[in-house]
């Protein structure tokens, strides 16, 4: 009964963590869906991953709650300050987002789906994106790996839904989906009839008695287009399948749970569940407890990551880098505000780059104090190609440091950049320390925007959200306090505004903020804060009754009081110029988005926009609220599009979709760039709260898609083709492409439309012969309509490239010896294990990684017997530590593992399901935790299926 109600709690726990599981789902009735299926195989994981790494570390994972934020709590130890779930949650959206694009882009591809018996391509797609996965994972991109991650789970959890593997009887995975070297046999051929005749087309078994008798694997037909199939072969079935009204009538989908399929589509939830999760553990396996919590999002949220000009004039620049970045290194190391990634990109003239990016705070430390200041000599500088690689190089949501004394010298670029600000969701701040012209030498420097050769620096800044700051270098370090102030973890914009005149702006404090800050940019300004009990503070006292204010070039920074914060202030701003005021805090509340819009098809749904949003028509986001607790105790009271530099507001209706969700509708966009305000009330508290996104976006008649799902290969051309629409008739589109890594690319300076509106393309890029096997390369492709510049949009698309592999056969991990004389007081001894380690004739050893336990490698022996290095490590475990898990990888990423237990056995083992044509499953059939889950999420959800 202790081991029931565990398992009870475990379910529970999962059905509260993936809130974000109901963001994509498909529009209609059922219980399942490929969201809920794969966030419940990956919280599952997560939480193992957790717990190793807790048990490692020698210390305890106890989450004090079922929340996400409860759950990075224990994740992240003893660590301290405030933390957040937006980095988590916004990693598993972009999981879910593609897996959801295979529904949407790739709804007539037999073989990312299992239909039409295409079992061999299939195959070829989960296992060709599994070697992506693990090769990005290697070279730390996550997000790429993310994106293939999420398309390769809607493959392979359709083979249960779309072939008959469950009809069969087959309680397990078919193994031999994630093993390209063992055969897919027993497939019935293209003359097999597999399907009798369903008029009514919900007949609970259509399968051939010869079918099932011989076990022949078949998977149905689907027709969007045509309702042409091969002579007496299954449908997939439903409206959308025209097929299904050809004999024999009917489908073999368990996508949704109907009446006459109910046990065979819990089934098929079953076995894909599990499924995901064998796949999930052989990632985990290559790439190791902490690199797969970096996978998945779970990190201190704060990156640092800094953009240096190394010209000649730069040196004391540089200098103050070194020393912010070793102050955030020495006084943040223990909290949730340490640094989880160092990211550092130089830039010169004519050179940018290379990227540096490591978790090693010493290393960071180093690669800055070995920065030189030579070189330049034109004043313009390559800072926007230095911008772009640390774009594309950082996570999401980062915020992006740039020093530099000189305009951009590559502006060309501007329109790249702003594509990947939005499509980022990056924050860049930049430290302008303009150099004196001969004419300015005797006379004092003046901070201001000297147009054009600052002005992309501002325009920059404002789209991100981020500050453009202009100071002498010798102010440099008073303005560098703004880098401490924002590289931390759960960071929160209240409000922020552009402006060039006199106005008042108010923003709300709830009860969870802490550490206000506003930061007020321009020249000639003044401002009166007022607190919400009526007293008031204007810029000119320097420290008074609601703060401190500290004035350094354009900038302006008030840190406000820590007491009497809550409730509804104003800041009456006085100025005929431009500026831009920002209000900043720390807060487990947060929100994270994306706008989306509906799609159509056999499951129709809700899927991400990849560029601007289409004007003309609704806007539509999906929103997901997080806060210490959860999103359980937090309601939106109002959501909103709104304009940064003008008056333009839109209000939205909110639809509350479960678990945090919440659906926003705009009937019309404002006309300028705008901004996500979001409002609520903490339930518990009663307190009001405030929010808003830092990136802006706007609406255009414009729409493209790009569907690009495989990998590059190394020295092999890649074709990208494009899509445009324009709801405004054009004569001609232009192209821009640019890539991050300087490929070398085919790209078309246009393409004309048919009909005034639809226009397709073709962008061919060739990777060098010799480029490592992981590289990301972020594509960029802006596209303006010639009847108007203001009429463009763009997407950003990951690639990954990845060469040919053939070695498939995992090493071998074998416990060769056992030494246990552990007594009754476990924490007075320790045991022994020795453990055999070989790859055969494989591509050799390269990790060996601790998945479960706690323990010390005492000794290494190395043999060689006919041509095969075999090793034998000893590994010394304290007897409280009972289990020992080790994985071992091979320079492929395949993955061997071996595990023992010196616990005494409980129950007699289940005996493995071995079904016909593959291997036995690497877990249980169904173990009783998944049952548990399943049951309350049929009972607890009201979801749509896990679709075609």
């Amino acid at each position: 009964m202790v081991n029931l109600l565990s398992a009870l709690r475990v379910a529970l726990l999962m059905l509260a963590l993936f809130g974000v599981a109901q963001a994509f789902m498909p529009v209609g009735g059922g219980t399942q869906t490929h969201t809920t299926i794969t966030g419940t195989a990956v919280l599952s994981k997560v939480k193992e991953a957790c717990q190793a790494v807790a048990e490692s570390e020698g210390r305890e994972f106890k989450p004090t709650g079922s929340s996400a934020e409860e759950l990075l709590r224990a994740c992240l130890g003893t660590a301290t300050g405030e933390v957040s779930a937006a980095k988590f949650h916004t990693a598993l959206n972009q999981i879910y987002m593609q897996n959801g694009l295979v529904d949407r882009e790739l709804a007539r591809s037999p073989a990312h789906h299992f239909n039409n018996e295409a079992f061999v391509q299939s195959r070829s797609i989960i296992t060709e994106g599994t070697v992506s996965v693990k090769a990005n994972v290697r070279n730390g991109n996550f997000q790429t790996a993310r994106e293939t991650l999420g398309r390769v789970c809607h493959t392979l959890q359709d083979f249960y839904s779309h072939s008959n593997w469950v009809d069969l009887g087959y309680k397990s995975p078919y193994t031999t989906l994630l093993r390209p070297d063992l055969p897919i046999d027993n497939v019935a051929d293209i003359d097999t009839p597999t399907c009798s005749d369903c008029a009514s087309g919900t007949c609970p078994n259509p399968l051939l008695p010869d079918i099932l008798e011989k076990k022949k694997l078949t998977s149905g037909y689907l027709g969007l287009e045509s309702a042409t199939k091969p002579k007496g072969k299954c449908s997939h079935g439903g409206a959308s399948d025209l097929t299904s009204a050809v004999e024999p009538r009917g489908g073999l989908s368990k996508d949704e749970r109907r009446s006459d399929n109910g046990a065979l589509h819990d089934a098929a939830v079953a076995v894909a569940t599990q499924a995901t999760l064998d796949l999930l553990e052989d990632i985990r396996g290559a790439a190791g407890n902490k690199e797969f919590l970096r996978l998945m999002g779970i990190a201190r949220s704060a990156v640092l990551c800094f953009v240096i000009d190394t010209t000649g004039s730069m040196a004391d620049d540089i200098a103050e880098a070194k020393r912010v970045a070793t102050q955030i290194i020495d006084t943040k190391k223990g909290t949730v505000d340490e640094p989880s990634e160092y990211i550092l990109v130089p830039f010169n003239d004519p050179k940018f780059g290379p990227l540096v990016r490591t978790t090693d705070p010493d290393v960071m430390k180093a690669k800055i104090a070995g920065l030189g200041a030579d070189g330049g000599g034109d004043l313009p500088e390559m800072c926007l190609s230095g911008l772009q690689l640390a774009l594309t190089g950082a996570p999401p949501s980062s915020q992006i440091y740039i020093f530099t004394d000189a305009a951009a010298k590559d502006m060309h670029l501007e329109k790249t950049i702003i594509s990947l600000i939005r499509s980022t969701k990056s924050t860049v701040n930049i430290f302008m320390t303009p150099k004196k012209t001969r004419s300015e030498s005797k006379r004092s420097l003046k901070y201001t925007a000297r147009a054009p050769d600052f002005r992309v620096y501002y325009d920059l800044a404002l789209a991100s959200g981020g500050s453009a700051i202009e100071v002498s270098k010798s102010n440099l370090p008073q303005a560098t306090e703004i880098i401490v102030d924002t590289s931390t973890s759960a960071l929160v914009t209240i409000m922020q505004r552009s402006r060039s005149k006199a106005e008042t702006f108010s923003f709300l404090l709830d009860e969870s903020i802490s550490n206000v800050t506003l930061y007020v940019t321009g020249n000639s300004i003044t401002f009166t804060l007022k607190s919400p009990t009526g007293v008031t503070q204007s810029s000119s006292q320097t420290s008074g009754p609601l703060g401190e204010v500290k004035t350094v070039g354009n900038l302006k920074r008030i840190r406000l009081n820590a007491v009497n914060q809550t409730g509804l202030w104003e800041i009456q701003m006085k100025s005929s110029s431009s500026y831009t005021v920002k209000v900043t805090g720390q807060s487990a509340i947060t929100f994270v988005y994306d706008f989306v819009e509906t799609f159509k098809g056999p499951h129709p749904g809700y899927a991400v926009i990849e560029g601007r949003p289409e004007s003309g028509m609704p806007t539509m986001l999906l929103l997901t609220l997080s806060s210490a607790k959860g999103p359980g105790q937090l309601k939106v009271t109002e959501a909103a599009l709104l304009e940064v530099s003008g008056s333009g507001v839109a209000n939205g209706t909110v639809e509350h979709m479960g678990e945090g969700n919440y659906l926003v509708s705009v009937e019309s966009a404002p006309a300028g760039e705008f901004v996500v305000l979001l409002k609520g009330q903490d339930t518990v508290t009663s307190s009001l709260f405030q929010r808003q996104s830092t990136t802006q976006m706007a609406v255009t008649p414009l729409t493209i898609k790009v569907v690009a799902d495989k990998n590059m290969e190394p020295g092999k051309q890649f074709d990208v083709p494009f899509t445009i629409h324009s709801s405004v008739p054009s004569t001609k589109f232009n192209i821009r492409a640019r890539n991050d890594k300087d490929f070398a690319m085919n790209v078309p300076s246009s393409v004309t439309p048919v009909g005034g509106s639809t226009a397709e393309g073709v962008l061919k890029i060739t990777s060098p012969a010799n480029t490592a096997s992981g590289t990301d390369v972020t594509l960029t492709i802006d596209v303006e309509s010639a009847s108007g510049a203001s009429d463009s949009n763009y997407v950003v698309v990951r690639l990954s490239v990845v060469k040919k592999v053939t070695d498939f056969t995992p090493p071998l991990c074998t416990v060769v010896n056992v030494n246990n004389s552990c007594p009754a007081n476990c924490s007075e001894a320790l045991w022994m294990a020795t453990v055999s380690i070989t790859d055969g004739n494989g591509t050799g050893v390269e990790n060996i990684w601790l998945q479960q336990g706690q323990m010390d490698l005492v000794s290494t022996n190395e043999t060689e017997a006919d041509g095969v290095t075999v090793l034998f490590n000893s590994y010394q475990v304290a007897c409280c530590t009972p289990d020992l898990q080790l994985t071992v990888t091979d320079k492929e990423g395949n993955v061997g593992s071996c595990f023992h237990s010196i616990r005494p056995p409980t129950t007699t083992p289940i005996p493995l399901t071995t079904p016909h044509g593959g291997q036995p499953s690497l877990g249980l059939a169904a173990p009783l935790w998944l049952c548990l889950l399943l049951s309350a999420t049929a009972v607890l959800r009201d979801i749509t299926p896990f679709s075609l």
